[in-house]
This record gives structure tokens, C-alpha cells and sequence, in this order.
């Protein structure tokens, strides 16, 4: 039976409840542990310089999932121009921030006094988690979350209707499902180098990349950490096993799980901006008024802006045209919001360290700090003039459509085979033989591995899920038009009628 968090901020049990008091507990909270030994093979160099949290970095960023952020959607769907972001530059740009923020705690700010090795693994355990923290994400952005989820609401009584042996948990996973659990699955399941253990990551870096640290029966919107799930109810044992392995109960954030979360959060609301700027949605102009009106007097904001028009004001002077005047403002314009917004959150992160500690905090970073009123009005410009404009929604309902048309496809290949209760067993037509194939061979081998110990019908969401979401964009869209070349809706129609 899972554990049930605790409903009140007060019964939350100490961050750090099972060591000793004097010991340092970034000591475990940096925990380089591995899942399993390495048997990475001895280096090409007599001595490795690396430590073990710097070699999650390489890891990572070597990666196959990792080169696919390319293609992926971070705001404008199937975008032609090369300088608007993809999820790839997002990703590096998360890292390079939390990793900064990462340097200046530990060298100028104290942060694990007394732990040398700290001063090396802050930073990189930041920057790994930066880069990984949207790997998980399915093609077409958080739109593709929703039409996951809206596809198994649509498909609820096919899907689990003969299932009675799935709790209501498995069935949320796939009803709420959520890109941040597929990121943990990846790279512990199904990224794979010679065994059931994904990339073997250390068990600090597993842990920070958690930003919800409970399963879909345990969401509870009232607290930041859980108001979504972190992980799948395949992954709850290797959840546990982490979290006790870094000092942390199961409900609980590592401590740099809200850094992260706060360069996020910097990364999209301030460079979304900027690419708006970039595709003509808005000027220089439009987004200091925009803030400068929803923000009022507030300090911060008015020394952000203020610095950015003055350069502004200077640029003008210099003949520019109205694209590159508005380009450069507003990487002016970016530079002071960033450097403005980092500090804040590096001022704050220290001073609720001890409730992090306790485990009493409960806001995002940002909204904690003197910066808050920048970021909401950032977030509050992008939602009004950017995030709907028509052009974005127009390319987001294609990709609904696709990803709809791709799971009905690949949901029949899944369990349309000759024997019901063996995974592996042929296809009963040539259409979905052709289909199953289609599905990476190692996503294909986790569900067929008799060593599963998951219910069939949850291996078999689980397969489906885990495709779409290792699909880029454009790959998305080539992959939906061969399937309709080659006669699936027609096979679906002509199967019913018979």
C-alpha cells in the first residue's frame, strides 16, 4: 500500500530524518552513488579527472534523446526559422542558468560550507538536470501532454474497461499524463546502454530531477512539489529507492529540485519573449509597456525596464532598422531580466534553506522572492499575446490531430496479436505487423521482457506512450502521413463494416 503524504505543512517530517545531526546533509543530498556499479570501461587516460556528478553532465548531453530536443516544439510548433528556440535551445539555456546559479551559491554564498567536493558538484548536478528536465516531453510542446491524456479519456472504456486489475494510479498515469514522469523513465528505463538500468545516472542527480515527488495517486494541488506526479507507478520502487538513498522522503524535493524549477520558469517567460519579439508578435516596445502596466511601481520592474530603454534610447541613435533595433533592445532587455531574476532567486533559495531543510517551504522560488511581480507579468504577456495568438493554436490542432492518429494506429498494432496474453506473439495482420515494427526496438523489449512486473494492459499504454513521446515534431507529422499511405484508416473502416 503507498504511503499517504501528510496533509499539513506541519506534519511534514524533517528533510533530513535519518542522519545523524552533526553530519553535513549535502553530503547525502549529493549522494554519487550509481543504481548499480559502473562497468564503464577503463578510461583511454591514466587518471579520470572527472567526478561522478560531472559524468551524469556527459551522460546526458551525449545522449540520443538529448539531439532530438531539436525538433521539438518549445513555443512555435514546426517553426521554419532557425533563431526561434526549440526544446533543445530551451534545455541548454535551463542548464547554463541553473548551473550559474549553482557557481555563485558555493563559491560566494557559502553554500555546503565544510564539503569541498560540493564547489564541483552543485554546479554540474544543476546543469544535468537543466539540460534533462524536458527530455521526457512528447512532440508539439504541453499540447502533446493534453492530447496523451485527452486520447485515453476519449479511449477510457476500451483501454481500461477489461482491466479491473489496474488501480485507479495506473490508470491516472496515462489520464494525467505528464512529461516530467516520461523524463525519469527515459533515462532509467528506456535509454539504454547494456541493461534495465538506463543511462545509471547517480542517485543526487535522479533525485533533483524529481520536481514532483509523488505518484498520480498522491497529487494534491494545495502543495507546490505535488501538485502534479513525478513518476509512473512503474517507477515508484526506483522512486523510493532514490529518495531513501539521498536522505529524502518520498513526498519531499531535493533542495535543488527549486532551483531548477526557477530557471525554468526565468528560461521560458523571459527568451518566449524574445522569439515573440523575434516572429513580429510584438515589439521592444509592446512587452516594456505590457510590464510596466501590469506591474505598476514595483521596483524590480522598473529598474529592468528602465535600463533596457535607456539602451534603447541609445540604440536608436545608431541607424538601425526597426527588426534589428527591436533585436537588440531586447537582448538588452533580456540580459538585465535574467540577471535581475538569478539573483533573486539565489537570495532566496538561501533564505529559506532552513524550511527547504525542514521541509516546510511551499512556493516556487520565484513567487517567494522580490522578483515575483517581473516574472507574473512576463508569464501574463506571453499567455495574452503570444501562447494564443492563432498562428501557434493553428499548428497546435494539427498536432493534436497527429498525435490522436498516431495512437489509434499504434494502440491496434500493440493489441492486435495472435495470443492475447503473450506480448511478443506475431500480429494478426500484415498492417499491424508493419505497425509493430515501427515502435523502437527497445521500447518494444522493456514491453515484451518477461521480467515486467507490471500489469499487461498497463505494459501496453505504457509501450504506446512511451512511442509518441520519443518522437520529435516533424517526425510526428512524416510518420501519421506514411500510416495514412498506407491504408490504416481504410483497414480500420473495412474491419468494422466486416
Amino acid at each position: 500500500m503507498p504511503e499517504t503524504p501528510p496533509q499539513q505543512e506541519s506534519d511534514l517530517p524533517n528533510f533530513y530524518p535519518s542522519q545523524p545531526s552533526h553530519q553535513n546533509p549535502w553530503a547525502v543530498w549529493l549522494n554519487s552513488q550509481r543504481r548499480r556499479l559502473s562497468q564503464t570501461a577503463p578510461a583511454l587516460f591514466h587518471t579520470e579527472t572527472r567526478a561522478e556528478i560531472e559524468r551524469d553532465y556527459d551522460r546526458v548531453l551525449f545522449s540520443t534523446p538529448v539531439r532530438r530536443l531539436a525538433d521539438k516544439t518549445q513555443v512555435f510548433p514546426l517553426d521554419r526559422s532557425d533563431s526561434v528556440r526549440t526544446r533543445l535551445t530551451h534545455s541548454h539555456e535551463v542548464a547554463n542558468l541553473a548551473r550559474s546559479v549553482g557557481l555563485d551559491l558555493v563559491f560566494n554564498r557559502g553554500l555546503a560550507t565544510g564539503l569541498p567536493q560540493a564547489l564541483r558538484d552543485v554546479p554540474a548536478l544543476l546543469a544535468t538536470i537543466g539540460l534533462a528536465h524536458d527530455l521526457g516531453n512528447p512532440p508539439f510542446g504541453h499540447q502533446g501532454e493534453e492530447a496523451i491524456g485527452h486520447w485515453f479519456a476519449l479511449n477510457r472504456a476500451d483501454v481500461f474497461g477489461d482491466a479491473p486489475e489496474l488501480t485507479e494510479a495506473m490508470r491516472q498515469d496515462f489520464l494525467r499524463f505528464e512529461g516530467n514522469a516520461q523524463t525519469l523513465r527515459l533515462l532509467t528505463k528506456l535509454q539504454l546502454i547494456n541493461d534495465d538500468y538506463g543511462l545509471n545516472l547517480t542517485v543526487a542527480t535522479l533525485a533533483a530531477l524529481i520536481k514532483y515527488p509523488v505518484g498520480s495517486d498522491a497529487i494534491d494541488k494545495t502543495f507546490v512539489a505535488r501538485k502534479k506526479h513525478g513518476f509512473f507507478q512503474s517507477e515508484r520502487m526506483l522512486v523510493a529507492d532514490v529518495q531513501a538513498r539521498c536522505g529524502l522522503v518520498s513526498w519531499q524535493r531535493h533542495p535543488l529540485t527549486w532551483i531548477l524549477e526557477a530557471c525554468d520558469d526565468i528560461a521560458y517567460s523571459v527568451l518566449d519573449a524574445e522569439d515573440a519579439v523575434k516572429k513580429g508578435l510584438l515589439s521592444f516596445s509592446d512587452i516594456i509597456a505590457f510590464l510596466r502596466h501590469a506591474a505598476g511601481d514595483d521596483p524590480v520592474v522598473a529598474q529592468v525596464c528602465e535600463a533596457a530603454q535607456s539602451e534603447h534610447r541609445r540604440y536608436r541613435q545608431a541607424g538601425l532598422s526597426p527588426a534589428e533595433l527591436n533585436d537588440i533592445s531586447m537582448q538588452t532587455f533580456r540580459i538585465r531580466a535574467i540577471g535581475a531574476l538569478m539573483q533573486a532567486i539565489a537570495d532566496t533559495f538561501l533564505a529559506h534553506t532552513p524550511a527547504i531543510t525542514r521541509g516546510e517551504f511551499n512556493q516556487e522560488l520565484i513567487t517567494a522572492s522580490p522578483a515575483r511581480a517581473l516574472l507574473h507579468a512576463l508569464k501574463e504577456c506571453n499567455w495574452q499575446h503570444v501562447y494564443r495568438h492563432k498562428s501557434v493554436l493553428k499548428v497546435e490542432l494539427t498536432g493534436f490531430a497527429v498525435i490522436h492518429g498516431l495512437m489509434d494506429a499504434f494502440w491496434y498494432a500493440i493489441t492486435d496479436r495472435v495470443d492475447p496474453l503473450d506480448p511478443a506473439s506475431s500480429r494478426r495482420t500484415p498492417l499491424a505487423s508493419y505497425l509493430y515494427q515501427l515502435i523502437s526496438e527497445n521500447y518494444r523489449r522493456v514491453f515484451e521482457s518477461p521480467h515486467n512486473p507490471m500489469p499487461l494492459r498497463y505494459r501496453e499504454a505504457q509501450l504506446l506512450t512511451d512511442m509518441l513521446s520519443g518522437m520529435t515534431d516533424s517526425f510526428a507529422v512524416r510518420s501519421w502521413q506514411q500510416i495514412q499511405e498506407a491504408g490504416f484508416r481504410s483497414h480500420m473502416k473495412q474491419g468494422v463494416s466486416a
